[in-house]
């Protein structure tokens, strides 16, 4: 069992900032791409950012310019960094990545959700 937890989230406002991470544990050999879901009310789970091992990223439209994905392999850690934050941007973000368990097995790991809200 692979398990990913996620932190950072809680109650700011409008233009403000937050930092979320999330921190894999378990028995795995590799974590080439970790990633940032998100999903709002009554909206389906949306990817918001991705980072390989290499620390290539990639952003969702409605976040880019205004959040930061960023890793510490040593740590197994990935992070988001969340500046400007504006009220669409509530939801509840999740960790996932695809992850190497054994030569010929990688299996798909979800975090258990942290709670962003954004107020005016």
């Amino acid at each position: 069992q692979v398990q990913l937890v996620e932190s950072g989230g809680g109650l700011v406002q409008a233009g403000g900032s937050l930092r979320l991470s999330c921190t894999a544990s378990g028995s795995f050999f590799n974590i080439n791409v970790m990633n940032w879901y998100r999903q709002a009310p009554g909206k389906q789970r949306e990817l918001v950012a991705h980072i390989t091992s290499g620390g290539h990223t990639s952003y969702a439209n409605s976040v880019k310019g205004r959040f930061t994905i960023s890793r510490d392999n040593a740590k197994n850690t990935v992070y988001l960094q969340m500046n400007n934050l504006k009220l669409e941007d509530t939801a509840v973000y999740y960790c996932n990545a695809p992850v190497q368990v054994a030569p010929q097995a990688l299996n798909d790991y979800w975090g258990q959700g942290t709670q962003v809200t954004v107020s005016s």
